[in-house]
């Protein structure tokens, strides 16, 4: 399969590369770690300036009217130098929806402060994600009762919600009795708690406490058609954890380029380590589970922008984001032996980007189970078809 990307692709890529690796080295995201909300706002500032952060904003709201794969080249850019920007929770888990689902008025307010760097959003979606993860229908924690004027009334808890300590919208999916919706809230609104939590990678991902949060029908997406919550939800996932994987080739990437540089540089016995079968075969099979998540990243983010069947597509790059994402990050941190320890040391701050992006796209082996249902599902809908035409005698029984 060919994945060459086309001249504006490359463009893109050349622009996120030249500006991420330009600003971004370990002694400024150890900086940043250090600071009270933990975003680099001078990088922010430059991404907006290089367009990057409208890359997927239509042109009507001042973007540059791209779709999934522009997007996830930015983020594979991030990954490379574990960049603390808010671009997946803005850009994928926000802006995406918004200009998706989003009124003509939430879209005017939202869209074009995004592209220039004015506004962060980010959505809250793990509790649903882990509902689905074990075959549940995605129903949402946080509950909701009406509104004035077709607004709604939401109450209730969103756990783990990403840099919504800095986030001016937040994406909350609400149950009704009528089924799901998608709220977009202000989390400085009246009856909003915010409870700081920090990662495994060390963002801060806090917990919402909602208590009584009135939310406008022009703030509902799908304009607050419960009919729809499904659709929203799975259109909002597949490219929630695509855009995950994205970010895992990036982190993968740069791990196995380090590990590689070290094992060449770095002597025992008087050789270099590379030159050691043992060293050489992990770092091999390591540069192999980098190549697998990316052909099938690409796969799914393709199928998504062309309006393909991506559900199983998004699996799959999501399980092998997961399963193999965290054993290239456990293999070349070994590989340094103790320098791998070091949390001082770059590499162990890939180790910790990788382990949490498996945490959030979910365990490996529920990633399995997910797309065993999927697979038996397909097989049984393919029996009913061939059946029904049998039954018609379109096709001999």
């Amino acid at each position: 399969m060919d994945f060459t990307f086309n001249d504006e692709q490359t463009a893109v890529r050349e622009a996120a590369d030249g500006i991420l690796s330009g600003l971004v080295d370990p002694d400024r995201v150890q900086e940043i770690e250090g600071s009270d909300d933990r975003v680099d706002r001078a990088l922010w500032a430059e991404l907006a300036k290089a367009d990057l952060l409208g890359i997927a904003i239509p042109t009507a709201h001042g973007g540059g009217g791209f779709a999934m794969v522009e997007l996830c080249l930015v983020l594979e850019a991030q990954g490379k130098v574990v960049a603390p920007v808010p671009l997946w929770a803005t850009l994928v888990l926000g802006a995406l929806p918004v200009a998706e689902f989003g009124s003509d008025a939430l879209r005017d307010e939202l869209l074009e402060a995004v592209a220039a760097g004015d506004m962060i959003l980010t959505a809250a979606l793990a509790d649903v994600a882990d509902d689905i993860a074990v075959g549940g229908p995605g129903r949402p924690s946080v509950c909701a009762g009406a509104g004035v004027d077709g607004g709604l009334v939401i109450s209730g808890t969103a756990f783990a919600v990403p840099y919504a300590h800095v986030a001016d919208r937040v994406l909350i999916p609400v149950a009704t009795t009528e089924g799901t919706v998608v709220a977009v809230i202000d989390p400085t609104s009246a009856g909003v708690t915010i409870e700081h939590a920090v990662t495994t990678n060390r963002e801060i991902h806090p917990h919402l406490h909602l208590d009584g949060v009135a939310v406008a029908s022009d703030q509902l997406l799908a304009g607050g058609d419960a009919s729809r919550g499904g659709e929203v939800l799975s259109w909002m996932l597949n490219r929630a954890w695509t855009g995950l994987c994205a970010l895992q080739v990036g982190i993968t990437e740069a791990a196995v380029a380090q590990t590689a540089e070290y094992l060449n540089t770095r002597e025992q016995f008087g050789l270099p380590l590379a030159t050691f079968q043992a060293t050489k075969m992990r770092a091999a099979d390591a540069a192999i589970d980098t190549e697998a998540i990316r052909v099938t990243t690409w796969q799914a983010a393709w199928r998504l922008d062309n309006g393909l069947d991506a559900d199983r597509a998004v699996n799959v790059a999501a399980w092998f984001a997961a399963e193999s994402g965290q054993r290239v990050v456990l293999a070349t941190q070994h590989l340094h032996g103790g320098m791998g320890a070091d949390i001082s040391y770059p590499i162990h701050r890939y180790f910790l980007w990788g382990k949490q992006i498996e945490l959030m796209l979910g365990s490996p082996s529920a990633q399995l189970a997910r797309l065993g249902r999927q697979v038996a599902t397909g097989l049984a809908g393919a029996e009913l078809a061939t059946a029904e035409l049998a039954t018609s005698g379109a096709v001999p029984a």
